[in-house]
């Protein structure tokens, strides 16, 4: 079963962050020190999840000593000659926008890690570098660790040795945007967990700077926490061509089924407490996407209906159910993997623990393509998978829904006060 993945921190994690600014920008280096950075080099964080605190203290306070002998500040820039672990920050961050300032001398190699995770690139780009085969004529900036998503930036964009380059990150579950000396470099790109490929990026962690090969010079770092409600902004807001609203907002036009099961509030669709029900679009829809936010109170659960027929468990007499559940609760510590957050109910399980807390709006994004389905929770991808390759149901139960190509899209209560709104569909 895969288990929850809690932010993970590293350092003194602890540590008194002070109260930002109204733009809500935190500076990271105040010119003068070091303050709030500690050492660590390239290092499983999980590794460092499940030590002892008394193991962590020995190594961080090993890797502390070795950082201050190669990481220094000078005429308000932070320096280091290519040596050393990493300078890391001691405060843990979720989706964030991250603005700096590099400067490097040919035959450096650096980079940026986000989360903890490698990395955005950085790099010396000529051909007198050696390291053309490996891509660096194009450029630095991208996601040089990523294996299935584009790992090389869309333009060359660094600016010659001795110049300040400036790096502005937008990081978002896995979506990763990267702007190198105003040009996009990444365009909303999952970022890949280097650490574990069966994992989504890890949902907290440090940011570190990286350094190894040469001289790099950075300054003017600085950081703004991107709030759900920003996030799920953003993430509505990409590649929105197509998309069509399915719920106006107002009472549910367009919608059959249990309509006395649920609900207009707040311009939400929630099902009613002891009631719910299967409620379903009036169209039917073959290969689509869908977009929407929903909010579960504590031990929420209902679902969505893909490709339902209208009658029946949508379970198992659509072509799945994709699960909407409050998997953190102790009520469901003990599901089966199959029943957790996003799942293919009895086909396929998601990978838990990431959802936002209860009662905060999480945004999904559910693509449906012939046998194949694809479920992305707050910009990280939880399920992707082929179900026409499940020979045996999981749940031990027939599925006579699973070879439907055509049906209806919806939800399929279970009595618990799960909300729904800014509902989008887009045939594919």
């Amino acid at each position: 079963m895969r288990l929850p993945l809690l932010p993970l921190l590293v350092c003194c994690a602890t540590a008194a962050v002070a109260q930002p600014p109204s733009d809500g920008w935190i500076s990271l280096f105040d010119g003068r020190s070091l303050e709030g950075w500690c050492g660590q080099p390239h290092h499983d964080p999980r590794e460092l999840a499940v030590a002892t605190e008394e193991a962590r203290a020995t190594r961080q306070a090993e890797w502390d000593a070795e950082m201050r002998k190669h990481w220094r500040v000078e005429n308000g820039e932070i320096v280091n000659l290519g040596e050393g672990p990493f300078l890391t920050t001691r405060r843990s961050f979720e989706d964030f926008e991250l603005e700096l300032e590099y400067k490097t001398v040919a035959l450096a190699d650096s980079g940026i890690y986000l989360r903890g995770t490698p990395q955005v690139q950085i790099w010396d780009t000529t051909e007198a570098g050696g390291k053309w085969s490996l891509g660096a004529d194009r450029g630095s900036g991208g996601l040089w660790n990523n294996k299935v998503h584009e790992r090389f930036p869309l333009v060359l964009a660094d600016r010659a040795f001795g110049e300040w380059n400036r790096v502005h990150i937008k990081l978002v579950g896995a979506r990763t945007t990267v702007d190198l000396n105003g040009q996009r470099v990444v365009d909303f790109v999952p970022m890949e967990n280097f650490w574990s490929k069966e994992l989504p990026l890890f949902r907290a962690g440090p940011i570190q700077l990286q350094t190894h090969g040469g001289e790099i010079r950075w300054r003017n770092v600085r950081v703004r926490p991107i709030d759900a409600s920003r996030a799920n902004r953003l993430l509505g807001a990409h590649a929105d061509d197509g998309f069509v609203s399915i719920f106006n907002g107002k009472d549910l036009e367009g919608w059959q089924g249990s309509r006395d099961g649920y609900q207009v509030e707040d311009s939400s669709i929630a099902c009613r407490a002891g009631a719910g029900g299967n409620l379903f679009t009036t169209e039917t829809y073959s290969d689509f996407a869908v977009r929407f936010e929903f909010q579960l109170p504590p031990a929420g659960n209902n679902g969505l209906a893909i490709r339902y027929g209208g009658s029946g468990d949508p379970a198992y007499d659509a072509f799945c159910e994709l699960q909407i559940l409050d998997d953190g609760h102790e009520k469901y510590r003990e599901i089966q993997p199959w029943q957790a957050h996003g799942s293919a109910y009895g086909l396929s399980p998601a990978v838990r623990g990431y959802l936002r807390p209860t009662g905060e709006w999480n945004f999904e994004e559910v693509t449906v393509r012939g046998s194949k389905v694809r479920v992305e929770l707050n910009g990280s991808i939880i399920l992707d998978s082929d179900l026409a390759l499940v020979q045996e149901p999981l749940s031990k139960k027939a599925h006579p829904g699973l070879n439907r190509k055509e049906g209806h899209f919806g939800f399929a209560g279970h009595g618990d006060p799960v909300r729904f709104r800014n509902l989008r569909i887009k045939r594919l």
